[in-house]
């Protein structure tokens, strides 16, 4: 009977396992001292030698959130107006346009440019006239008078849930208009006005916010700091 012979397998971490092999069709055991399962993963060398390390999740608080950010320049705004204007042509022929100030005033002076109408702005705000950020918008000043009998587009910069929309809206008709659209460079919210010149759910950083004015420099606006950092 010819001896008996060990195949000896090499792994890749340098340990040595013990292979069967069947010599005139009987088979020969591994001096192993536990069987082992063809379906038991071999050894790998690689995560013995680099332990992994978990970590534990964030929670929700500390996690902090993740901005989408838009930087809107010069250029790019005077795009977006011209493609608002021609929405605003196709389906409506306002007789005026309503800039809300204050930043609402300037793609609805651009917007009445374009359209060759006559512009006049009215001040809805949040914070005019106080410290502090209001819950709810309030209209300051008077509605101009001309509006009454006329068709009227009010213009501002952006909307999200169009608190201040409606409420100019609200102040064009008691003040006589006889029809009232709406239309907005940027829509970020569920507010639908009649005319959007582009939708996002990112934070806009107009061109004329961006930087302001302060010892005779131009510097970051404080108020989008933050965000033109994460961008």
């Amino acid at each position: 009977m010819p001896a008996r012979k060990k195949v000896v397998a090499k792994a890749k971490g340098g340990t040595r396992a013990a292979a069967s092999k069947s010599t005139r069709g009987r088979a020969v055991a591994t001096p192993a001292k536990q069987p082992v399962s063809k379906a038991a993963p071999r050894p790998a060398a690689k995560a013995a030698a680099k332990p992994v390390r978990i970590m534990p999740p964030l929670s929700a608080s500390a996690a902090p959130p993740v901005i989408d950010v838009m930087e809107i320049d010069w250029a790019l705004f005077g795009e977006l107006s011209r493609a608002l204007a021609l929405k605003v042509a196709r389906g409506s022929d306002p007789d005026m346009v309503i800039g809300i100030a204050t930043a609402g005033v300037i793609p609805g002076a651009t917007i009445a440019a374009i359209l060759d109408v006559e512009f006049h702005s009215m001040i809805i705000s949040r914070r005019y006239h106080s410290d502090t950020v209001r819950a709810t918008p309030a209209v300051f000043g008077n509605v101009p008078a001309e509006v009454r009998g006329q068709h009227v587009l009010v213009v501002d910069e952006t909307c999200d849930s169009g608190a201040t929309l409606r409420l100019a809206v609200s102040a064009l008709r008691n003040a006589g208009a006889a029809d009232v659209r709406t239309a907005v460079s940027f829509r970020t919210g569920s507010f639908k006005p009649d005319y959007v010149g582009l939708e996002t759910e990112a934070a806009i950083v107009l061109p004329w916010d961006r930087e302001i004015l302060v010892d005779g420099d131009l510097v970051i606006n404080p108020e989008y700091a933050d965000v033109i950092g994460i961008h």
